[in-house]
């Protein structure tokens, strides 16, 4: 047993010895993007830290709920890794009060496997969902697929057209800010991108898979309920009766458009 302990301690520390080596001369530590982890399970917290730190990752783990809640809100980081089962508050809990405060993408991570958890995850803020047991080797492509496509929307502000108006609707590419009717409402990272893109292809029909894959870039839960559940929330935000929409309209067996 205590082999096996010191073995992994080995492992970790070679893997650590690995990336300093690899780290290029004058690489700016303070420019690498910060991740923070809060998962309760310190082994699995661990190798997740040791993986991306090997990709170029500053890493912080919390292990609690309200510990990670706290850091979250004080301190900057640029993608959450949210654990739901957590003692103290939850992980829905934890990202409805981030997303409260923050517009950063999250990644929930669960051994929970039913479509209600999540569907309640992404309903919550969440901007993907990965079940446990997962390779570590697949968080890291996730994480840095949100943090390019993050970068890429903020990164649009060297373009003119920065800001689209469409009838009331006010979008900030930009600031990443959405105004109806004069009053700014909240809008999650995956919300915000999903209005952004119908709102940029209006008239056109887009069935669910599309929008999907336009999205969220990658097999983010294996079914379509994660783009009816954003649009479903997009409609509370901007329509004046979102059992009567005005703007993003169902077209029954196919998908959704954007009516100008």
């Amino acid at each position: 047993m205590h082999s096996c302990i010191i073995a992994g301690w080995d492992i970790r520390i070679r893997l650590i010895e690995i990336w300093k080596e690899n780290v290029p001369d004058g690489t700016d530590l303070e420019a690498m993007s910060r991740i923070l982890i809060i998962e309760d399970e310190e082994a699995i917290a661990d190798l997740e830290k040791d993986y991306l730190e090997l990709s170029g990752f500053e890493v912080k783990i919390c292990n609690t709920g309200d510990e990670g809640l706290q850091t979250a809100l004080r301190e900057e980081f640029d993608l959450i890794v949210l654990d739901l089962m957590l003692p103290g508050l939850d992980g829905f809990e934890v990202c409805k009060k981030i997303r409260e405060e923050k517009n950063i993408p999250i990644i929930m991570v669960s051994a929970k496997k039913e479509d209600i958890d999540k569907i309640r995850g992404l309903g919550m803020g969440a901007d993907d969902y990965m079940t446990k047991p997962f390779s570590p080797s697949e968080l890291v492509a996730r994480v840095k697929a949100h943090l390019a496509r993050y970068d890429r929307l903020v990164g649009s502000s060297n373009k003119n057209n920065d800001v689209i108006e469409i009838r009331g609707i006010r979008i900030d590419k930009t600031a990443r800010r959405v105004i109806v009717d004069g009053e700014e409402k909240a809008f999650t990272g995956k919300e915000f991108d999903l209005l952004t893109f119908l709102a940029e292809h209006p008239n056109h029909v887009y069935t669910k898979e599309e929008l999907f894959r336009e999205i969220w870039d990658m097999d983010s839960i294996g079914d379509i309920a994660t783009v009816t559940v954003h649009i479903k929330k997009i409609r509370e935000k901007i329509e004046f009766d979102s059992a009567k929409p005005q703007y993003i309209e169902t077209i029954w067996g196919v998908g959704y458009r954007f009516k100008v």
